[in-house]
Formats: C-alpha cells, structure tokens, sequence
C-alpha cells in the first residue's frame, strides 16, 4: 500500500471549544467522556523528569470538546512529548515522544483527551497502497500496435483502454468531459505533474506534501521520491489524464487533478498523521473529491478496542467527516486480500507492517480497514474485462458500495495488447500497467468528478447517493477466477437490499454521470 500525509498548521492558543462541540456531534464518545476540564488533572505536573529513554515515536491526541490546544501542548509537553501540528478544526493534535508511557499518562487525564495513540510500532525514521504485482511498462511495440488500432478521436494508446469502454466514459465524453472547476485529489505515493499525459490537468495550488504530518506546498513537495513509487502517477492518469492527443485518456479528461502525498521516504508506508493531513489539505484547499488507493499502516485492520488503534481511528475519521462538511466527497479501495470485510472474524497475519506482525483474528465490524470503512466514505470493489470480480479484490455485502475496473490479468481483453490490467500514466514519461482496488477507485474518483461537473451543487451525499442509483446492476455470478487463473464456483457471493457483496450497489457508469 501507498502512504499518504496530510498537513496541517494552527496556533496552538486557539481554543477549540465551541467548534468542537458543533464538529464532533458525530462522535459519540466525545459526548460521553466530555466534562469541564479539571485543571488539578490537566495541570498537574510530575516530579520527576519524563523518561525519554524509548524510541521516538509519532502519535495523535484527540481532545474532548472541552479541550483547548493550548492545554493539550502544555499537557504534552509535561509528558515528554512535543507538538508538530495541531488541527484545531477538528481537535486533533499530532506530537512526537520518546517516553515509553506518553500516550499512558496522557489518556488519564480523561476530560483533556478522549484517546491518544500511536502512529506507528517502528521508531520514526507503512500506509498501504492497494496495487496487486508490480507495474508491466509498456513496450514500443504495443505502444505502435496501440496507435496503429486507435480510431478517429482516440487517444493513441485508448485502444487499450478496456476500462473506459467497461464504465461508457468513452461515451460520456462526447457528451461532457468534466469542468475545470472540479479537482480530484490523489492522497498517494505522490503525483509527477511533468508527465505529458498530466500537466495540462494539474493543479500545483492544491497540491502538497504532507509526510510528517504538516502540508510542504514548496515547488515539487507533491512529486514521488527519487526512490518512490509510480502508485500515484498511474492513479492521477486514471482519473485525469486529458485528450490532447499524446497518450490515453483519463475518466473525466476535463478535470483538475491534485497530488497530496502522504507516503514515507523509503518504506512507502501511509501514517496516519500524514493521512490526516491529507483530508485537512483538501478541505482547506477545496478539492471536490479524495481518491484513497491505500490502507493506514502499520495495521490493516484498526481495532477500536485497543488504546492505540482507537486513537487513530478517531483522529482519521475526524479528518475525513471534516472534509467532508466542507464538501468533499472521498473513494477508495476496498483492498487485494480478497477477504469477505461483512465475515464475523478475519485472520490478519500482516500487522503491524512496520515491524513484527503477530497473527490475529479480529471482527472487521470492530477493526475497521482505514480510511475505506469510515462512514461517508466510498468502498469500491475492482472488477476485470469480463466483468468479472477480481480474482484479488476484497468484498462484503452492505460493505462494499460500488465495483469499478481494477484489472485482472486471467480476464482477457479483446484490445491490441490482449493485457487484462489497467493502463495509465507512470514516472519517466511512459506508460504502464497495474491491477488492484487502487486501480478501480480511480475510476470511481472520475465518475464522481463527472456527476460534481454536471451538478456542481451536489453535497457529498448526493454525490453517493447518485453513484450508487446510476450503477450498472451486477448479480452474484456462477463463476470467478483465482489466483491461478482456474475458474470456480463463485459461493462467496452474497446478495440482499439490492446489493451483492461482490459489486454492492453495481459498477459505476459515466455515461449516466453526464446525462
């Protein structure tokens, strides 16, 4: 998985109060535990000097509604810790500590702090992407055969482009492309706005880096590492890539595209003090939809009945209802661990992805997946040429909202490449392949700029709701492929409410989105 950051800066005098008491209704706990603040508790101060003799790690503190971020600072800082950022929109503050018992003394003073966590199990120095395999580039050869097969008004390369044809965007844009007045932003591995196929769409003003916790808007902060991923560029091109005649063609080819990268130097994990950063970035900045191709590492699933987890899930979950209230409609992948997220128990053997895992057997409805089963946000399942569920791609009855084309190499296309996977833009300038979720969000991302374009005072949930409604109705098939490529009887497959767990509400089509 890609990680992603997010950043944020406010004055840590400012108190959050009143703001929280309005933006945090959605959050029952806060109700709970919020009393006024007993400043014995909050100002009590240890005799002896705070141990600082573990590692340093990163961690997020969320306030009670009676909680002010001056307080909090203070309270930290007593603890050994020191602060980075602090939201106070959404009264979250993000701090570093190399005290063993930081988020232990901390979590005491109850009517100060509804849950502190930490980020990350590894000292400072993964968030997941959800791509399955690497990327295939794609040769010269298939790239002339491309060009060769394209008919007039094609892009060059859109001859392979399967999965415009499996959602009618090829037919959506003869009718409307998307408004510049419509951004999509990539919480990714990063975006490289030089690549031909996505500079004429790129928005450098919504872009950032937010790895750390704090937005770097500096010239190129949102670019991949020297080291990193491509994860980010090939999603930008899904989603954006325009029709200026040089490659292939995104969803919505007349939107904007931002690149918000959240993703660690090196390990390519997503924190989630990058991740919040993220969602505030976008909210501040104006973006009209997210697209989340990832999972917060170091877990896969964030148990709510664990100290540490909770936290964060309540920090994200702030981030992401803020975002969306100030408009912001977000997608993303359901995950590759072709797992059944509705099960009453799943087995996790990959957490924490930062140091050690330790098998465990956790219930999803309990131990949510980040950021993709927060509510509000849009569970996207990938589907191949045939239409086919993936043969990689998580699902889950009442989880799952929407399929899209994520690729599957054993469902073969009828194109000149005969590539079952999803091609779109990568670093250097060229042109790759990929399958996963984190291919079949993008797709949604494109539709949901195309539904924004068209109805330009659509609030989030209308948003959903029409993606949902306009969906192309997809029933349990007889059949699947696995890993191998063998086909099998499909018996994971359940439907109920008009959904099934493979496809929920059906695949999104654009040719809806504009009409």
């Amino acid at each position: 998985m890609a990680h992603l950051g997010s950043g944020r800066r406010r004055a840590l005098a400012v108190p959050v109060g009143l703001a929280l008491t309005a933006s945090l209704a959605f959050l029952p706990s806060v109700a709970a535990s919020a009393a006024p603040l007993d400043s014995t508790a909050a100002g009590a101060a240890t005799a002896s000097k705070p141990d600082t003799s573990g590692p340093k790690l990163s961690y997020v503190a969320n306030l009670t509604a009676y909680g002010t971020a001056k307080q909090a600072k203070k309270a930290i800082e007593r603890a050994g810790g020191t602060v980075v950022t602090s939201y106070d929109q959404i009264g979250v503050v993000v701090a570093h500590s190399q005290n063993p018992d930081f988020a232990k003394q901390l979590r005491a003073q109850r009517s100060l702090f509804v849950s502190v966590g930490s980020t990350r199990t590894a000292p400072l120095s993964p968030v997941q992407t959800t791509e399955e395999g690497t990327t295939q580039k794609l040769s010269a050869e298939d790239a002339a055969k491309a060009a060769a097969e394209a008919a007039p008004g094609q892009e060059p390369l859109e001859s392979n482009q399967w999965d415009l044809r499996a959602i009618k965007a090829d037919q959506a844009h003869q009718i409307n492309d998307g408004s510049r007045n419509v951004t999509v932003g990539v919480i990714d591995t990063g975006v490289d706005d030089t690549h031909p196929d996505l500079a004429g769409n790129f928005s450098r003003e919504q872009s950032a880096n937010c790895v750390g916790g704090v937005a770097d808007t500096s010239e190129g902060a949102w670019r991949p590492y020297a080291d990193g991923s491509d994860h980010g560029t090939h999603v930008a091109g899904t989603i954006a890539a325009p029709r200026n005649g040089v490659g292939i063609s995104g969803v919505a080819p007349g939107v904007k595209v931002a690149g918000i990268k959240v993703s660690e130097p090196g390990t390519s994990l997503f924190y989630t003090e990058a991740v919040v950063c993220g969602f505030m970035f976008a909210a501040e900045k104006g973006i009209e939809v997210t697209n989340n191709s990832y999972y917060v590492d170091p877990w896969l699933f964030n148990c709510k009945t664990d100290d540490d987890q909770k936290a964060l899930v309540e920090a994200i979950g702030r981030a992401t209802k803020y975002a969306e209230r100030k408009g912001t409609l977000h997608i993303a992948s359901a995950g590759n661990s072709n797992q059944d997220l509705a099960a009453d128990t799943l087995t996790d053997t990959t957490s924490p992805n930062d140091t050690t895992p330790v098998e465990r057997v956790i219930d999803p409805s309990v131990c949510l997946d980040l950021p993709t089963q927060l509510p509000g946000v849009v569970t996207v399942s990938a589907t191949g040429d045939k239409g086919l569920r993936s043969y990689y791609s998580s699902y889950g009855l009442g989880v799952v909202d929407v399929a899209a084309p994520g690729g599957d190499r054993w469902q073969v296309p009828a194109t000149p490449d005969a590539n079952g996977r999803v091609l779109s833009t990568v670093l250097g300038g060229g042109y790759g392949y990929k399958q996963g979720t984190s291919m079949a969000a993008p797709h949604v991302a494109g539709v949901a700029a195309l539904l924004k374009s068209a109805h330009p005072s659509a609030t989030p949930a209308q948003l959903q709701r029409m993606l949902k409604s306009q969906a192309t109705k997809a029933d349990c098939p007889a059949q699947i492929y696995d890993a191998t490529g063998a086909l099998i009887d499909a018996t994971t497959c359940e439907s109920k409410w008009g959904q099934t767990g493979y496809y929920g509400y059906g695949v999104v089509d654009a040719l809806k989105a504009v009409k």
